[in-house]
């Protein structure tokens, strides 16, 4: 699993890659149980009907005493999501938004979500919307008490259109160097692993996806979690940075980014080195 010390922050949102279906429902019964004793609503989305669903939790302790009082619901993919078409991002946001308000308006503490959703991710169209959702509901986790974790099939995807997905989140356990997420305090993404030639395009179609915006003419990324980072990813984010009329500040362990940023002339993106 890649997070711990190179993120400043895990708050719940957990890209799970699977190829052993029992392994995935083993995972769900015990991330449930464990939003259910910390008095979470928690929801299992995925394909199927509510009894199918149902028992795959059949492991899950005081599962028919959870369904009587709407603390575990039962969602199969199509009631949660548009699967027959590419998702709206914001749209999704706000369903999950209004959910997370519903929950707590019942009394309990948060909503956590486990969505097996490899049916909604097929197409290059659809991956293109649902990473862009990945990152937003990511942000909208940032600080609000719901969490996710987000399952796709190996034996249906591919590991580079996994990837696509993995990258968006803060905590992943798929074959990914580095991860864009949501920041805090004043920086508006961060950066964690590694950023070399074999992912600068997808770092490029990461960055285009979750569109970080500048705010009063800085755009600021905590990259404290960054091992490396290769010139050409640092040419995507100063395309990134022009194209908002933006200084992108890149905050980082490393000060081989700023002899960078030097050689490259990038006049969009400032570094600062921070202990």
């Amino acid at each position: 699993m890649t997070s711990g010390s190179e993120s400043s922050t895990t708050y719940g949102h957990l890209c799970l890659a699977y190829d052993d279906p029992a392994a995935l429902d083993a995972r769900a019964v015990a991330h449930l149980a464990a939003g259910l004793a910390a008095g979470e609503q928690v929801w299992l989305v995925a394909p199927g009907d509510p009894d199918s669903l149902a028992r795959r939790l059949d492991r899950l302790p005081g599962l028919d005493a959870a369904l009587r009082r709407r603390a575990l619901r039962l969602l199969p993919v199509e009631e949660a999501y548009r699967h027959d078409e590419v998702v709206d991002p914001e749209k999704q946001v706000r369903a999950y938004a209004a959910a997370t308000g519903d929950a707590l308006a019942a009394g309990y503490t948060g909503l956590r979500v486990v969505a097996e959703a490899t049916a909604l991710v097929r197409s290059a169209a659809q991956r293109e919307a649902f990473a862009r959702y990945e990152h937003l509901i990511d942000r909208w986790m940032r600080y609000h008490p719901m969490s996710a974790v987000c399952a796709y099939d190996r034996r249906e995807l591919s590991d580079a259109a996994i990837a696509e997905l993995a990258c968006m989140h803060p905590e992943t356990n798929a074959d990914v160097l580095f991860r864009l997420h949501a920041g805090g305090g004043e920086a508006v993404v961060e950066l964690g692993g590694e950023l070399d030639p074999s992912n600068h395009r997808l770092f490029a179609a990461a960055l285009d996806r979750a569109d970080p915006r500048p705010v009063d003419g800085r755009l600021v990324l905590d990259a404290t979690g960054l091992r490396f980072v290769d010139h050409r990813c640092l040419l995507h984010l100063g395309d990134h940075a022009r194209r908002h009329g933006a200084t992108a500040v890149l905050r980082t362990s490393r000060s081989a980014a700023a002899r960078l940023v030097e050689l490259l002339d990038l006049a969009e993106v400032r570094v600062e080195v921070v202990r």
